[in-house]
């Protein structure tokens, strides 16, 4: 009997109870929706983490001043001035796993334009803080470190400071903004990067030279940085090692004994995405293996259901046998039979998973990334399940005898 002869039977058998097909195949359905589902918000949870981190600064290290101590009482981090300026320069000329630092100074403060007013985050730096923060300039350009050796009052602007102050897809650049009723030309507007995993929004920000910040809106301590350095490794996992270096240099510096603690702070935002996503890896392996579970429970469905049809088709198995039906044709029978209930159940499954996914994406904001070679692998799971299962039942159909099939009642 041909392949296509075999397969026509095996539908127009199952087609007899297509209630009792689907609800065999049920379990194969919930076990294939649940992969597609949980496997495409998993990655795309994973996809939304990265980015988020991406736009925090891809590489990048956070190094902050100590915490003072007096009375018992702890200061928070960055209230024992430790950092220097030679100390900054150091971290950019010695390291080997540095590729650039910046310091950055802060101060909050209202800017003006000439119609409206806003207060946002002042921040003093130099032009490699955008490549730190792989942060690019949308409209007009950078300020030059020319611009910060000769103490220029010349600012860049988020997206949040441009939609406050000249509207929404105004163009600020040549415009002047006050800061602490200090002139600052705008030369560039930032490429707008959303806000940071704890809510911040990165693009309510001016940033200006460092110089000028110091000179006019906070002067600040000196001979130390008030404020931190944000630090950028080379290649694609530097991270550990320039913050060994880092590390090293400034205890090195600072004359710290073997026994001493640091007196500064160094912050690893990749540990975070590390640590978001090995949850969303864990969660993600937990849902996997019920959706397992369930697939196993959908082949032993359709064992159980396989076993049960070859009782009630003992009769029409004794004829097909009589009529000159091979052991092997009804062997193959019964397996292609559980082979279109697993697979189909598959096919169902993709779908359902993908509405599921879907749904879940538009009513919590998640990412969905849906991935072919998952769905194939899927599909193909099930198609293998339904082979697994409904091989004995199959193996069982074809070795009953021909003359007792035939008696059977």
């Amino acid at each position: 009997m041909s392949w296509l002869m075999t397969l026509r039977v095996a539908l127009r058998a199952l087609g007899r109870n297509k209630l009792r097909s689907f609800l065999t195949g049920l379990g194969v359905v919930i076990g294939v929706a649940a992969v597609i589902a949980m496997v495409a918000i998993g990655d795309g949870a994973k996809a939304r983490v990265e980015q988020t981190f991406a736009s925090i600064g891809s590489n990048m290290l956070i190094v902050l001043n100590g915490s003072s101590q007096g009375g018992g009482a702890m200061g928070g981090a960055g209230s024992l001035p430790s950092l220097t300026w030679d100390d900054l320069r150091a971290i950019q000329t010695e390291l080997s796993a540095v590729r650039e630092a910046a310091p950055v100074l802060r101060a909050g403060s209202q800017v003006m334009s000439e119609d409206s007013n806003w207060n946002t985050s002042i921040q003093g730096t130099t032009p490699d803080f955008l490549r730190v923060r792989s942060w690019p300039v949308a409209l007009g350009a950078e300020f030059t470190q020319t611009d910060v050796d000769g103490g220029m009052k010349v600012a860049m602007v988020g997206q949040t400071v441009v939609d406050k102050l000249y509207g929404p897809n105004a163009n600020p650049v040549g415009q002047v903004v006050r800061v602490k009723n200090i002139p600052f030309v705008i030369v560039g507007v930032l490429a707008k990067k959303g806000q940071s995993p704890f809510g911040q929004d990165f693009d309510d920000v001016v940033l200006v030279p460092v110089s000028t910040f110091q000179q006019k809106i906070s002067g600040g301590l000196k001979n130390f940085i008030a404020g931190q350095i944000v630090v950028s490794s080379r290649g694609e996992d530097g991270n550990a090692r320039a913050q060994q270096q880092v590390r090293g240099l400034l205890r090195d510096r600072h004359r710290l004994s073997l026994d001493a603690d640091d007196d500064f702070q160094i912050r690893n935002p990749s540990e975070i995405a590390s640590a978001q996503q090995e949850g969303t890896r864990t969660l993600t392996t937990l849902l996997m293996v019920i959706a397992a579970v369930s697939l196993l429970v959908g082949g032993i469905g359709i064992m159980n259901i396989m076993l049960v049809s070859v009782t009630e088709r003992t009769r029409e198995i004794g004829v097909r046998m009589a009529v000159g039906a091979r052991a092997r044709d009804i062997q193959l029978q019964f397996l292609v039979e559980a082979l279109a209930l697993s697979v189909s159940g598959g096919l169902i499954g993709v779908a359902t998973g993908l509405g599921i996914a879907g749904w879940l994406a538009s009513a919590f904001g998640w990412s969905m990334l849906i991935r072919p070679d998952v769905i194939l692998i899927a599909v193909g799971f099930s198609g293998l399940v339904g082979v697994g299962f409904g091989f004995y039942p199959a193996l069982k159909a074809s070795r009953l005898d021909p003359i007792t099939a035939l008696r059977f009642e």
